[in-house]
């Protein structure tokens, strides 16, 4: 897929979401989108959606809502022009009583008609502006998924919804900590600013070179480990409230959005038919 994706880096948004919907690109979506809001995905059961939309509220660090569909419609058309839930995320994890049962690349055999989408703002969207800024990002550079970390921070509980915050990392140079922090501070769609640096062992990581997800990323000499709410944090949450069904995007494999990265009201509105369930 390197080859590939190294392709993509310098395509437009439509050949990448083209590539992610006939397949032909299933990895992680870092460094693609340049410019526009990428997204977390939970898609679950109606019945369970205003407990949900509740957590999200309650923990906007890890979980700001981006997006919500009508309910049984997969076409996201406040996140794009045509964007297609069950197809245009290159892979998704489904979710039966808070166990994997599965990841795949498409879910147009799963999907239901009372099935209700959230999508939360993603912290790929800043990385654009701290490579920009000339901060190394290093699991772009070398076509890695970010890694991922269980930390001992507490979500705040709604309904069946809670757990421990999931954070990111970035090795960031020392001396350019503050600015990695006032940049990611102008994306708050995105997480924002990082919740934590320093020793991983504060935030209860104890071998930084193990993520729980994604790939593991050196901290060179000079670099501090900087870590960010993620929105792998909801999928904690669905583990712990046992849904029937649940679907998420793998981790590092995120939607693309139409919506500009730093939108500050993330809703697109078009006059046209998208509203219909295709």
């Amino acid at each position: 897929m390197t080859g590939l994706y190294e392709t993509l880096k310098a395509s437009t948004l439509a050949q990448q979401r083209a590539a992610i919907r006939s397949g032909v690109y299933r990895s992680h979506t870092a460094g693609l989108g340049k410019g526009c809001l990428q997204a977390n995905l939970a898609i679950m059961p109606e019945d369970y959606a205003l407990d949900f939309m509740r957590f999200c509220q309650r923990n906007p660090k890890p979980c700001p809502l981006t997006g919500v569909s009508d309910t049984g419609n997969p076409m996201m058309f406040t996140m794009g022009r045509d964007i297609d839930i069950r197809t245009d995320v290159p892979a998704y994890n489904i979710y039966r009583d808070g166990r994997l049962a599965a990841s795949v690349n498409d879910i147009t055999s799963v999907w239901r008609d009372d099935l209700v989408v959230f999508a939360l703002g993603c912290s790929f969207t800043f990385e654009d502006a701290l490579m920009r800024a000339g901060i190394h990002v290093w699991h772009i550079d070398n076509d890695k998924t970010v890694p991922m970390f269980r930390s001992n921070i507490e979500t705040v509980p709604a309904g069946p919804f809670s757990g421990k915050m999931v954070v990111s990392m970035r090795a960031i140079p020392e001396a350019r900590i503050a600015e990695a922090v006032e940049i990611s501070r102008r994306f708050p769609l995105a997480h924002g600013a990082p919740v934590y640096w320093g020793d991983p062992a504060g935030i209860g990581i104890e071998d930084i070179s193990r993520p729980d997800w994604g790939d593991p990323a050196p901290v060179g000499a000079g670099e501090v480990p900087v870590f960010w709410a993620c929105g792998v944090t909801p999928q904690v949450a669905i583990e712990a409230a046992r849904l029937p069904l649940c679907i998420t995007h793998k981790p590092g494999h995120m939607l693309i959005t139409d919506v500009a990265e730093d939108a500050e009201v993330p809703v697109l509105t078009f006059t046209t038919d998208a509203t219909n369930i295709q």
